[in-house]
């Protein structure tokens, strides 16, 4: 009796659904407000733009919100997407979104990080970023710029 071909095809994989890790390019008079790494000691001293993972039951919008409340002890309001996404290790995935305080004279505190700075478009180069922020520095200064020459919806945040 003749057995059934077995087929070399592997088996389908699930598709693994992509973490989405969001960041806040929250601009304010030209700057952009970074933050540095207190931890975990590999990445300690170094510099990246507020914000972490979206959880299950979030929006990219929401988790910006409540990460920069987190981590910042502020109110934003996020707006457009500022460049591609960037791939991270690990099937994640980083999105910027440009940002606003909610409330201009509101100033963010390092709840969770060693250091803030804002950082005008000329000085960017000079901070040590993480490398998935070091991807998105030529649009963040793009839009630095724009900012310093006082256009029209520079922030692209919504009001």
């Amino acid at each position: 009796m003749r057995q059934p071909e077995q087929s070399q095809a592997r088996p389908e994989q699930p598709e693994v659904a992509q973490v989405v890790v969001v960041a806040a390019a929250l601009v304010r008079a030209g700057r952009v407000l970074a933050q540095q790494r207190a931890y975990p000691p590999e990445v300690a001293g170094r510099w990246e733009l507020p914000g972490g993972r979206v959880e299950p039951e979030e929006n990219t919008r929401e988790a910006l919100v409540r990460e920069c409340r987190e981590e910042l002890a502020v109110e934003v309001v996020p707006g457009e997407q500022l460049g591609p996404d960037v791939a991270l290790p690990g099937g994640y995935v980083l999105r910027v979104h440009v940002a606003r305080l909610s409330q201009p004279t509101a100033t963010p505190v390092p709840v969770e990080h060693a250091a803030l700075r804002w950082v005008d478009a000329t000085d960017l180069a000079e901070l040590d970023w993480l490398d998935a922020d070091r991807a998105i520095l030529p649009d963040l200064k793009v839009l630095l710029m724009a900012a310093g020459r006082g256009a029209a919806g520079c922030t692209g945040a919504s009001e």
